[in-house]
């Protein structure tokens, strides 16, 4: 992680001013000290994303993500910590140093980095392949499929030759090291065929990131081989659930919505008659990652999937995905033809139009779906497909959108509006009656790990007071040190806390990049976010504050009396002092004023 120096790095954050850097993306409301907003990582429907100017921080009180300017440019960019460091260093207009470190040693830092060279190297000389005579088979194939130079040359398009040792080879001649490309993902191992090339006699498809940089691969088998399309593994660049096929393209496309495929050459199809907002999963079902992805640019997404029974189930599956994203959808119908490669090539661009037009909305898809599965003609299975709508229409928590539902499922079924809107409401309270049930039961078996996280959060609230009222570091830190601190990354966090109130230049946020980790710097963020409800007068505050302190303190006495050193002199010595310090705090009166 340490391409630039820490004092470098520390004024390319204090260059770029949190909020503005966020307010980019997310719509921010002044609230007191702090903006809110809706999270862009999860989906809320009330603001529980705050940012801090004071703190230059984020935290999400809903999910739990947050950080610093570089941790949010990461997770929201999905950058190596590098790439963040220089986007915000060109955003500042900080001019980075050339030649802080040497190439080995960049390439021994940054294994990111490595695999994407790696990767670039690998899609060139497939693309080189597909114009050669040996890949006049994989071309041919291509041209059959109605691709034109343009969106061949557009998509990277290419052809592993049919030796299973050509990239191989040619990466090695390249100077790339077995070590990197062994993580690759480009080659297979085994004890009787050695190191051999992962595709060998398929059309690739090079899979970019939504910075149009190659992360992985996919291939079609020229004949009869098996499997018929193979994808690249899980990488260190390459997260099937956090990346879609043609979403570098789509982003751009200047339409408010974007078509989600099943397949390559279904949006290869859509893009080159002119569709540009089309993107596909990659070899694997629809994720919550893939509608956070999406998220980012858009609010409404059509379901573009194959029109046979897989293509039906897959749509369903990712209905109710979107939907917990807060995405609006709607269904395409591709029949007669089973998807949108077919249908364009038989019906036309602006017939597919027609059929954007007249897409269905996702629930009563669901609804469509769920109707082909009862015999309406049979009065038992028509009541049954009813008591199943009222159920499907209880997953709507808002009374409005719920009632408009059940109105529009009525018309359409020629149900009785009210007789639909009681079944439904007789659903609704079983539901509640159950739930309520299961968390009395979760209640009673969550005693000890509540206790756990009561002293985390005791731990977490000392630090968070501190970094927001400075004067209280000066009272707290006779009483509780950074070895009070009794989980490895809160003490960690604390030394370096104690050590910036010591040096007079207090800035949290910095902390948070001594953690490589995404987990850890979330968590470094919950530190200084950490908030006690019901606190109002200046003396609960201070009640609580002294409450906080003796938790915490008696805590670490405990964790020192059970510690592998517990009969160790010094140790005996410092619990000793700590017991005395205790005695004191009890008879202490902090003020606040």
């Amino acid at each position: 992680m340490a391409f630039y120096s820490d004092e470098l790095i520390e004024k390319i954050c204090e260059a770029n001013d949190i909020v503005d850097v966020i307010s980019q993306n997310v719509k921010l409301v002044k609230k007191g000290n702090s903006y809110f907003g809706l999270c862009p990582f999860h989906n809320e429907k009330s603001a529980s994303f705050s940012v801090t100017p004071s703190k230059q921080m984020y935290y999400c009180f809903g999910c739990g993500a947050g950080g610093n300017v570089i941790t949010f440019v990461r997770q929201y960019e999905n950058y190596s910590f590098k790439e963040a460091v220089e986007y915000l260093a060109d955003r500042a207009n900080i001019e980075l140093p050339k030649t802080e470190y040497s190439e080995e040693e960049k390439k021994k830092a940054d294994l990111r980095s490595q695999l994407l060279e790696v990767n670039k190297a690998a899609a060139k000389y497939y693309y080189y392949c597909l114009r050669e005579n040996y890949g006049k088979r994989a071309y041919d194939y291509l041209k059959a499929r109605e691709l034109s130079d343009e969106t061949i040359k557009k998509f990277g398009l290419g052809y592993a030759k049919t030796s299973n040792n050509a990239l191989n080879s040619y990466l090695k001649k390249n100077g790339f090291k077995d070590e990197i490309l062994r993580q690759s993902g480009l080659f297979k191992y085994d004890e009787k065929n050695g190191v051999y090339d992962k595709f060998w006699n398929r059309v690739i498809f090079p899979i970019m990131d939504v910075n149009s940089r190659v992360i992985g691969f996919g291939g079609r088998v020229m004949g009869d081989g098996e499997p018929k399309y193979l994808n690249s593994p899980e990488t260190k660049i390459f997260d099937k659930s956090r990346n879609l096929y043609g979403l570098n393209f789509a982003r751009t496309s200047r339409k408010n919505y974007i078509i989600i495929c099943e397949g390559y050459m279904d949006v290869i199809a859509l893009h080159q008659a002119g569709i540009t907002n089309a993107v596909a999963s990659l070899g694997t079902a629809f994720t919550y990652g893939h509608a956070s992805l999406i998220k980012r640019y858009t609010d409404e997404v059509y379901l573009s999937y194959d029109s046979d029974g897989a293509g039906k189930k897959a749509a369903l599956r990712a209905i109710p995905i979107l939907k917990e994203a807060g995405l609006r959808i709607k269904v395409i119908n591709m029949e007669p033809y089973k998807d949108p490669d077919e249908f364009i090539k038989n019906l036309g661009v602006d017939e597919y139009y027609k059929r954007i037009d007249n897409a269905i909305n996702g629930f009563m898809f669901e609804i469509q779906c769920l109707e082909s599965t009862y015999n309406l003609n049979d009065p038992e299975e028509k009541t049954e497909f009813h008591n199943a709508i009222a159920k499907k229409l209880t997953g709507f928590s808002e009374e409005l959108e719920r009632n408009n539902y059940i109105e529009a499922v009525a018309k359409k079924y020629s149900i009785s509006y009210e007789n639909l809107r009681k079944l439904v409401n007789k659903y609704g309270m079983t539901i509640v009656n159950n739930n309520e049930i299961d968390n009395f039961e979760t209640k009673k078996t969550s005693v000890t790990k509540n206790l756990n996280d009561g002293m985390y959060k005791s731990q977490k609230l000392i630090l968070t007071w501190m970094i927001e009222d400075a004067k209280l570091y000066n009272i707290i830190k006779d009483y509780i040190t950074p070895d009070d601190f009794t989980i490895d990354l809160y003490n960690k966090a604390a030394l370096a806390l104690y050590r910036q109130f010591e040096t007079g230049k207090v800035n949290p946020s910095i902390i948070i990049n001594q953690f490589e980790n995404e987990e850890e710097q979330r968590e470094v963020a919950s530190l200084f976010n950490a908030r006690l409800d019901n606190i109002e007068t200046i003396e609960e505050k201070q009640k609580a504050l002294k409450d906080t302190i003796i938790r915490v303190k008696k805590n670490s006495l405990d964790y020192k009396a059970k510690s592998k050193d517990a009969n160790d002199i010094m140790n005996i010595q410092r619990i000793i002092e700590g017991k005395k310090m205790l005695e004191k705090l009890e008879k202490l009166n902090i003020s606040l004023n």
